[in-house]
């Protein structure tokens, strides 16, 4: 009995151990990523932030400014990690990567990245958001030049020429998708030929590990879903949504959507599990929902529904509790992601960009008009408003630590979001 009752305690033990372990393996996990914005579109590259405890009550001038500093041309979005905050922006001649200290504004580091990038139509500068994974940093520029930086210190690891090395030629209005990282590979479409539409790079030596399709390249960013079990990458392309292995590059399925000479598909595809996706654009003239359905031997698609209500310019639409927020063209709407039915939509933002966090929706306007709506079918339901900024802000707030990061072609702001502080 006495050792029955011995093997018994020493069970228990060993149970509350790991699960202690577990416990504490988890926390370790997700702390740090819910402050960090690592890349396009945040954590899950979804425009979903997992704070809380936002401040929803502003003075007429907006949230407490921490600090605000000068910048120059250009649409990058902001990525913070470690403290740190990394954009890109242009002045003078040159494209420039920038590392900044998130707290203060103060410059850390600069890179030389590329030339500067005229384009009088669309705005000038860099387009593509910092891709931060580890103690490295990716960056690709207006021109093409893919570089690897070293996140501490800004020395430049690797780069590929996209024009140089797979004769890639340059869209439109510039070379503007943000790359992913999936394991060891950075995936990115490069438009190049023979092979080299999208390619997977090592993302530690740059060396290319495969490629696949030949076509011009678009300027949506990727997404990585697993839908059925099967992992995979997702390119909304110049003509078509891909579906790619990423084990060799293969196209599990395709689905055509012609973006025309002049491709105006812009926005990141939006994953609504366990196995649809969302995608808009102004050439396609709708928004439509496909379904994944099948194994890796037999994966095809089926669209759900196609709906003129979401007709998506260059701000990509936030999904929560089944219904997507987003512009169609100026107009901020709600619609029902299972049916594509229209619930509400107001004006008043211009083409502006919207993310969410804490049962809201945070919405910048295209000339500096920062709204706090709550994230309900319902009705709209503006919970404050006010001018933060000036002149054209295309590009999409981030939020990390309980701050707001904004910018626009002249300077960048820090918001302090914190409740209670």
């Amino acid at each position: 009995m006495q050792r029955f009752s011995l093997l018994v305690g020493v069970l228990l033990t060993i149970v509350f151990m790991l699960m202690t372990r577990s416990t504490i393996s988890v926390e370790h996990h997700e702390t740090p990523h819910q402050a960090d914005w690592h890349q396009w579109r945040g954590l899950n590259r979804d425009g979903i932030s997992l704070e809380t405890g936002i401040l929803k009550e502003w003075p007429e001038t907006g949230p407490k400014e921490l600090w605000r500093i000068p910048l120059g041309d250009g649409f990058s979005g902001i990525s913070i990690s470690n403290g740190r905050a990394y954009t890109m922006y242009a002045k003078g001649e040159d494209e420039i990567a920038v590392c900044l200290d998130a707290q203060t504004g103060k410059e850390i580091w600069r890179n030389l990245d590329d030339w500067f990038y005229e384009e009088r139509q669309g705005g000038n500068g860099p387009r593509s958001t910092p891709t931060i994974d580890g103690d490295k940093v990716y960056v690709l520029s207006a021109y093409g030049r893919l570089v690897a930086l070293d996140a501490s210190t800004g020395k430049q690891l690797w780069d590929k020429d996209f024009t140089k090395a797979f004769s890639s030629q340059m869209p439109q209005w510039g070379f503007s998708m943000s790359p992913i990282i999936e394991g060891n590979l950075l995936l990115i479409e490069v438009g190049g030929t023979d092979g080299n539409s999208i390619v997977a790079f090592n993302k530690t030596t740059g060396e290319r590990v495969w490629g696949t399709d030949t076509a011009p390249s678009g300027y949506s960013s990727p997404v990585v879903i697993t839908v059925n079990g099967i992992r995979q990458a997702i390119f909304f392309a110049r003509d078509e949504l891909m579906s790619i292995s990423l084990n060799d590059g293969s196209v599990y399925w395709r689905y055509p959507w012609d973006g025309g000479r002049n491709s105006d598909n812009r926005v990141t595809p939006v994953f609504i599990s366990p196995d649809k996706i969302f995608i808009s654009s102004r050439t396609g003239d709708a928004g439509t929902v496909i379904q994944i359905k099948g194994t890796a031997d037999d994966m095809h698609i089926e669209e759900v529904w196609r709906s003129h209500s979401m007709i998506n310019g260059f701000s990509t639409t936030v999904l929560h509790d089944g219904y997507l927020y987003g512009f169609s063209n100026t107009i901020l709407t709600c619609i029902d992601a299972s049916t594509g039915e229209e619930k509400w939509k107001t004006r008043g933002f211009g083409q502006g960009t919207v993310i969410y966090a804490d049962g809201h929706l945070i919405v910048l306007g295209d000339q500096g008009k920062l709204a706090l709506v709550e994230a309900t079918p319902e009705e709209y339901r503006e919970i404050t408003q006010a001018q933060v900024l000036s002149g054209r802000c295309w590009t999409m707030p981030t939020l990390s630590g309980g701050k707001l990061y904004l910018r626009n072609h002249q300077e960048m702001v820090c918001l302090d979001l914190r409740a209670g502080d």
